[in-house]
């Protein structure tokens, strides 16, 4: 008997700064287009704040539907509607999830020192996949993206904090998705924080950086004594 399984998924990684093993591990979403290269430097500049951390960011399972743009999708983006971005999170998720126990079984370590980081395609998968792992991620914080089936959150984990960060002027995902999706988690009772930068685009700048490396540190609290 055969079965059906998700592709296995890779990407670059960074070791604990610290030289000692992984005692907390940062899983970055790159957005739609790109791959895991294009957001591992969020790693880099977050390795002073979480010495203790591994960073990884893994290439999304699909190639773009038309090879000669290069890059990777979480899932296709056709219509562009509430309902597909919904649908294709869900059918994208258990990728993720086998991902992410991998992961963790590799470093040793439990669900709950788990953080995911998103950018927009990537934010979607951070908020679906997140808010649903049987052991709530320490953090979850989406850069530039939306809460896919925001208004049919059924049953969430209400206990990974999550940040969102978005820039007021991007024209990719309009910035009323950032509000949107903390009205959505303040109703299922999940803790969330907003931030909307000034004169920013569809990307993530020094301020967003500086966010989420402040809030993923308090998140997993005070790194061990040398």
């Amino acid at each position: 008997m055969t079965g059906t399984f998700p592709p296995l998924l890779d990407g670059p990684r960074l070791a604990p700064a610290s030289g000692k093993p992984a005692r907390q591990l940062v899983v970055i979403l790159h957005g739609y287009g790109a791959d895991g290269l294009d957001l591992i430097d969020l790693g880099r500049a977050w390795q002073g704040q979480l010495p203790d951390a591994a960073f990884v960011a893994p290439n999304a399972p699909e190639h773009l539907p038309f090879e000669a743009l290069g890059g990777r999708q979480w899932f296709a983006l056709q219509e562009r509607d509430p309902n597909e971005y919904r649908l294709g999170a869900q059918a994208a998720q258990p990728v993720l999830d086998r991902f992410l126990d991998d992961e963790l079984a590799r470093h040793s370590l439990e669900g709950s020192a788990l953080a995911l980081v998103g950018f927009s395609q990537g934010a979607m998968m951070t908020f679906q996949c997140g808010l649903r792992r049987p052991s709530p991620p320490a953090a979850l914080i989406g850069y530039s993206g939306l809460l896919p089936g925001a208004g049919q959150l059924g049953q969430v984990n209400t206990q990974s904090p999550v940040l969102i960060v978005h820039g007021e002027e991007d024209d990719v995902v309009a910035s009323y998705h950032a509000q949107a999706a903390q009205k959505a988690l303040d109703d299922a009772g999940v803790s969330s924080s907003l931030h909307l930068l000034a004169g920013l685009g569809h990307s993530i700048d020094e301020r967003g950086m500086v966010l989420g490396g402040r809030f993923l540190e308090k998140a997993f609290g005070p790194a061990m004594p040398v």
